[in-house]
C-alpha cells in the first residue's frame, strides 16, 4: 500500500504531494525535506529504491521531475515503479508532453488523475483509457459550469 507520493523538481521544490496515511503537518514537512534531500543527493546510476525508517521509497526521475512513492516494507518495488510510470503516461497523454509547468498550473488535473488511478493508497484503475475518459468527463462538466456562469453574468441564463 502506498503511504504517500511526492513530486518535486531537481531544485527541490515540492510540486505535488498526496498522503494516504495520517501524519501531522510537522511530520509531513520533516519526511518531505528528508526525502527530497536524500533523493537529490543520489547519483543517477544508483538504485531507485531506498529504505526510510520503516518504509521503502521508490523514485523515478522524468525530465526535471522526481516521482517519489513510499510503500510498506513487504510491497513490490517493481510494481510501484510500474504504477509511477503509468501515472507519467497518463500525464503525458493528457498534457501532450508533461512538464513541470503543467503540474504547477494544472495541479488540480494532476491530483484528479492521481485520484482516478490510486485511491486510499491502492491502485484503483489500471486502464489508461478509463482514467482519461473520467478526466474528459470532468473537463466537460467544468466547461459547462463556466459557460453557465458566464451566461448568468451577462443576464442570459
Amino acid at each position: 500500500m502506498f503511504q504517500f507520493m511526492l513530486l518535486f523538481s531537481r531544485q527541490g521544490k515540492l510540486r505535488l504531494q498526496k498522503w494516504y496515511t495520517a501524519s501531522s503537518q510537522k511530520e509531513k514537512k520533516k519526511i518531505t525535506r528528508d526525502l527530497i534531500t536524500t533523493v537529490l543527493a543520489r547519483k543517477p546510476k544508483m538504485c531507485s529504491f531506498l529504505e526510510y525508517k520503516d518504509l521503502k521509497v521508490v523514485y523515478k526521475r522524468y525530465a526535471s521531475l522526481y516521482f517519489c512513492v513510499a510503500i510498506e516494507k513487504d510491497d513490490n518495488e517493481l510494481l510501484t515503479l510500474e504504477i509511477i510510470h503509468r501515472y507519467v503516461e497518463l500525464l503525458d497523454k493528457y498534457f501532450g508532453s508533461v512538464c513541470e509547468l503543467d503540474i504547477i498550473f494544472n495541479f488540480e488535473k494532476a491530483y484528479f488523475m492521481l485520484d482516478e488511478l490510486i485511491l486510499g493508497g491502492e491502485i484503483q484503475e489500471t486502464s489508461k483509457k478509463n482514467v482519461l475518459k473520467a478526466i474528459s468527463a470532468q473537463d466537460l462538466l467544468q466547461e459547462e459550469a463556466e459557460l453557465r456562469s458566464a451566461l448568468e453574468e451577462m443576464g442570459l441564463a
